[in-house]
């Protein structure tokens, strides 16, 4: 088995700059061996069969991956990302259609999909849609899945699947419950390694819970340890985050061998100019963990020993706290770091994975 590492073609640097192709060779200059772009749209606002063909030859060309998606499939989001009912000329099946048409037609038939915004610019759990006051995430998850339904067959005519991403605001327990819903046939996961961090998901548990279902990833790492009011996230390159890749790359790759591993790095400064990002997940506040009725007490504990052996290599010196890295520069030149030091992780295990798999077994 080779496993391909990639980027995600949103946070790579300068990704707006150089364009889908300039990106594409930004990442192969780097060592990389694919990009995940979110959005079709992202290929070509218009959609155009010839801007298309172009990048997905430019990908061919190169040896990399290329991977697309769709966007926000919760009826309550979509007013949010106006793109995707402009492309379908108001009609927002239409455009959801047009743009499945255009993944399939050059051949990207795994496509990203979430299932609500995030609003980092509001305080603790008013910046996830799961805590939305106008509309119950019931209520949501009751759109999302009848929207999918519609969607369906669809993606059953082009042959691709939607994938939903382990997103910050809903839970691997409800993701699941949506593929199976919908059908596994249609409609994936996308996981990312951190964001179930979020929704108190142990990254090991997370990762059993979604595996037989997962067709794209996101791989990312994060800070996560005590502070006022409970505990705060912050992204961290892979290999120095509360994840552990050893345990959760072997449980993805033995259930898809085929999958990409899609690097999610952090966005430079210089390319998204804004302070330091840190999330407070309010753990401890009861509404925060009545809106998880699936977390269960053995879960909690293990997600909390794993801050806790966190915080011991902080306090170690091992690692800086969250405070001192933001304080940190990040350019062009820390993310390039962040990228090659998280890709070297990545790929240690994987080569570890190969050569214990290739290794004699003792009758």
């Amino acid at each position: 088995m080779t496993v391909r590492i990639g980027i995600d073609g949103l946070k790579i640097p300068e990704s707006a700059k150089r364009g889908p192709g300039g990106t594409l060779a930004h990442a192969r200059e780097l060592g990389l061996e694919g990009v995940f772009f979110r959005s079709v749209l992202g290929l070509s606002p218009t959609l155009d069969p010839v801007e298309l063909r172009t990048v997905r030859a430019r990908a061919d060309d190169m040896g990399m991956y290329l991977e697309t998606g769709l966007g926000k499939v919760n009826p309550f989001a979509i007013p949010e990302a106006p793109e995707l009912r402009a492309v379908g000329d108001g009609d927002t099946l239409l455009g959801f259609r047009r743009m499945m048409e255009a993944c399939a037609a050059i051949d990207c038939r795994e496509l990203w999909a979430s299932t609500a915004m995030v609003k980092p610019m509001f305080a603790g759990r008013l910046a996830w849609d799961r805590f939305r006051t106008d509309v119950t995430w019931e209520e949501q998850l009751v759109a999302i899945e009848r929207f999918l339904g519609r969607l369906a067959p669809y993606a059953r005519d082009l042959g691709v699947h939607i994938n939903l991403e382990t997103h910050e605001e809903i839970t691997s327990f409800e993701l699941v419950r949506l593929v199976e819903a919908v059908g596994p046939d249609v409609i994936g996961i996308v996981y990312d390694t951190a964001n179930a961090l979020h929704r108190v998901e142990h990254p090991v548990w997370t990762a059993r819970r979604v595996a037989p279902y997962v067709r794209q990833t996101h791989i990312k790492d994060a800070h996560v340890a005590h502070g006022e009011d409970g505990l705060y996230y912050q992204l961290r390159p892979c290999g120095t985050g509360v994840v552990d890749f050893t345990q959760v790359i072997p449980i993805i790759t033995g259930a898809n061998p085929r999958v990409n591993l899609t690097l999610e790095t952090y966005e430079s400064y210089e390319d998204r100019p804004r302070n330091p990002e840190k999330w407070l997940l309010e753990i401890y506040d009861e509404e925060f963990l009545r809106a998880h009725p699936d977390l269960t007490t053995a879960e909690f504990a293990a997600y909390l020993k794993t801050v806790r052996d966190y915080e011991q290599r902080i306090a170690a010196g091992e690692l800086p706290d969250l405070d001192t890295y933001a304080r940190a520069p990040f350019g062009y030149a820390e993310a390039v770091r962040y990228i090659k030091d998280s890709a070297a992780h990545i790929r240690e295990i994987c080569a570890a994975g190969s050569t214990n798999r290739a290794q004699p077994h003792e009758n």
